[in-house]
């Protein structure tokens, strides 16, 4: 059974993800973990050595509030009762909260990780450093970021954008794992400014190699050649009537992919309409074929 992992941190977007955590993980029928991550202070926290507990039980006695409100969280926000809503919660201390989800998600082979979507602002646009970005720089597997005016769950397309290279592939054929209960259709747009723009000759290649190595009916191409990608792909995504879009976030020898890609990926989480799912390149090699 695929094991969805939610982390909330109980800010003003968790609802909403929490809703669509669960209701995806009941289409899915995968088992759904809350998780919750924080840390306790001890009285030598500024000493470079390990401290030990400042009160006897004091451990003990964290993991029972912050799981009491974990679970009183879910049962509010759901409105149900633990025993009937088919969740598991689980709170978790520890000093980064990145590290301490990409550890409880490789523990227990997570087919993905949904979190709620931060607001976005001029300074996200420009610098890395949300606890989104910093999870999917080590996340295992995807990574499903829930914007706060997220409603009941509907998933009839995905948009999955990209200016395509080896890696998407593997990441393409996960995404169908999402798609194909939901009999949703893929639509890949291949992204481009004008000077790197592709012939129709490379369109048709690029298209028979992902429909060798993808084996899902539902899949559409449509090639998007912008000196504002970003502006152009909004507006894509409003034609389309997407109710998810999915991207690659990779590191590149390349700068000006390297710049392409992270900075997309950040300004569509700023963006904030639908759900984006994230994948990491390093997890979705050519070997996996």
């Amino acid at each position: 059974m695929k094991t969805i992992l939610y982390a909330t941190d109980y800010s003003k977007n968790s609802s909403a993800a929490l809703k669509y955590a669960h209701a995806l993980s009941t289409r899915l029928k995968a088992r759904l973990l809350v998780i919750h991550v924080f840390d306790y202070p001890t009285l030598l926290d500024h000493l470079n050595f390990k401290a030990e507990d400042p009160f006897p039980g004091i451990e003990g006695d964290a993991f029972k509030k912050h799981n009491a409100k974990l679970q009183e969280f879910c049962k509010s926000t759901l409105d149900g009762e633990m025993d009937t809503l088919n969740i598991e919660t689980a709170a978790l201390e520890g000093k980064s909260v990145e590290d301490a989800i990409v550890s409880k998600a490789k523990e227990i082979d997570a087919f993905m990780i949904i979190t709620g979507m931060k607001e976005g602002s001029a300074l996200r646009e420009v610098l890395l450093g949300s606890t989104t970005q910093n999870l999917l720089e080590k996340s295992p597997c995807p990574v499903l970021s829930i914007p706060a005016d997220a409603g009941d769950i509907r998933i009839k397309t995905i948009v999955y954008a990209t200016d395509f290279e080896e890696e998407d592939l593997g990441a393409i054929d996960k995404l169908t794992e999402l798609a194909k209960p939901f009999k949703a259709k893929i639509r890949i747009v291949h992204l481009s400014n004008p000077q790197r723009a592709i012939t129709e000759v490379q369109k048709k290649l690029l298209e028979e190699k992902l429909r060798k190595h993808i084996e899902y009916s539902p899949m559409e191409f449509d090639f998007l050649s912008s000196e504002d990608v970003f502006t152009d792909l909004k507006l894509y995504l409003g034609m389309a009537n997407a109710d998810m879009i999915a991207m690659l976030e990779r590191e590149h020898k390349s700068l000006a992919s390297h710049l392409f890609h992270r900075d997309m990926v950040k300004r569509m989480e700023g963006y904030g309409r639908v759900p984006l799912m994230c994948f990491n390149a390093k997890n979705y090699g050519i070997f996996h074929f």
